[in-house]
């Protein structure tokens, strides 16, 4: 694998490193880096598609007629996802640890080779020479950043049983600590294709770790085909989608939670109200995003504070490829000072006050950026 390594850097990545590099400086410094280009999760990734798209990107194609989702400029990200894959073969790293370093890249980078970013961040991974991941240099060599990647998550215990968004977290102690989930399905994907390309590397070879990396390890937040909400459909504001129902096996308390919650269905939004009564005349009696979780909680024994930014550090985080119905999702501002807050109903649905002159509603998961997921139970 060692030589693999080698004759990769030669073959694949020497037009990406010398002929490229001017052309990968422009285009990343002109693409949008944003997290709310991209909801909560990517589900509906069609896996031969990817296949057929990325074959078409390293036989030469300018991108100008491919496309792949969850990826902007697949010209430039598809040869660095071929770069971390290809590091992480000569490493020998399992397939598992190959998706986490994807799924990294893309939301740290978004597959770009940046030479810039937070403070002194750089490169696919967004990492720090302050921090010891090496010379600026160094990092902006999209083989070494790999390689840096793939040997401090070696090192971290436990982390082939982890999810893919508690092992980049393990390594990247990153502020948006559950984001990396909703690439989860995306990385699956480009890891199979790209794999492919590679001698030895086919439909037969190591079929365990292949077969383990095609099941999806998101749990019942969203990230899972089917959990988003989506197959609800259109969900008018104020009612409960048709056929519903609190998940059987919730916690009696969230059921207590939700079912209260989704007695406010339809009561308009009102920024600093009580949530006490919602239905009278008192405008400040209304639910505002956070009063709606406290108050639902309370009429279930539990005590929680009155804002988001203080109930974004009640109970135990948990990531959002592990929610239970009951849960409490935040998104807008950042994940230490968000600006929102739901409460999942499990099915890939959440109930929330979203804003002045709209009222309490039910909406899909997959319309949420998920900066951080609370269980107060």
């Amino acid at each position: 694998m060692k030589a693999l390594a080698a004759g990769i850097g030669v073959v694949f990545l020497s037009p990406i490193l010398i002929a490229g590099t001017g052309m990968m400086l422009a285009s990343s410094a002109d693409a949008v880096q944003s997290n709310g280009l991209v909801s909560s999760c990517l589900t509906d990734i069609d896996a031969d598609k990817v296949t057929e798209q990325v074959g078409k990107i390293l036989d030469g194609a300018t991108g100008k007629d491919v496309h792949v989702e969850g990826l902007d400029l697949p010209a430039e990200q598809v040869p660095n996802a071929q770069t971390i894959v290809a590091a992480g073969l000569s490493l020998d790293v399992p397939t598992k640890g190959q998706i986490i370093a994807l799924a990294t890249a893309m939301q740290e980078s978004r597959l770009r080779n940046l030479n810039y970013g937070d403070r002194d961040s750089l490169g696919l991974f967004q990492q720090r020479p302050s921090q010891g991941w090496g010379s600026a240099q160094q990092i902006r060599d999209p083989v070494y950043a790999s390689e840096q990647f793939y040997k401090h998550l070696l090192k971290v215990s436990g982390w082939q049983q982890m999810t893919v968004t508690q092992a980049a977290q393990a390594v990247q102690k990153s502020g948006l600590p559950d984001a990396y989930a909703k690439w989860e399905n995306l990385a699956t994907a480009l890891q199979t294709a790209i794999a492919k390309t590679f001698p030895g590397q086919g439909d037969d070879a190591d079929s365990k770790d292949a077969d383990q990396a095609k099941e999806p390890s998101a749990g019942p937040s969203g990230c899972a085909p089917g959990q988003d909400g989506s197959g609800f459909g259109r969900i008018p504001e104020g009612s409960v989608p048709k056929g519903y129902s609190i998940p059987k096996d919730a916690d009696p308390k969230a059921r207590t939670a939700i079912t209260w919650a989704m007695g406010q269905l339809g009561t308009l939004y009102q920024w600093g109200g009580t949530c006490k009564n919602s239905h009278g005349p008192d405008p400040m009696a209304r639910c505002d995003c956070s009063s709606l979780m406290q108050q639902a909680y309370a009429h279930a024994g539990i005590t929680l504070t009155r804002t988001t930014y203080t109930q974004v550090n009640e109970g135990k985080a948990v990531s959002p490829a592990q929610l239970q119905p009951g849960d409490l999702i935040f998104s807008r501002g950042s994940a230490s000072r968000p600006e929102h807050v739901g409460m999942y109903m499990g099915e890939g649905l959440v109930i929330e006050a979203p804003r002045t002159t709209k009222p309490v509603r039910i909406t899909p998961i997959k319309d949420w950026d998920i900066l951080a997921a609370r269980r107060v139970l």
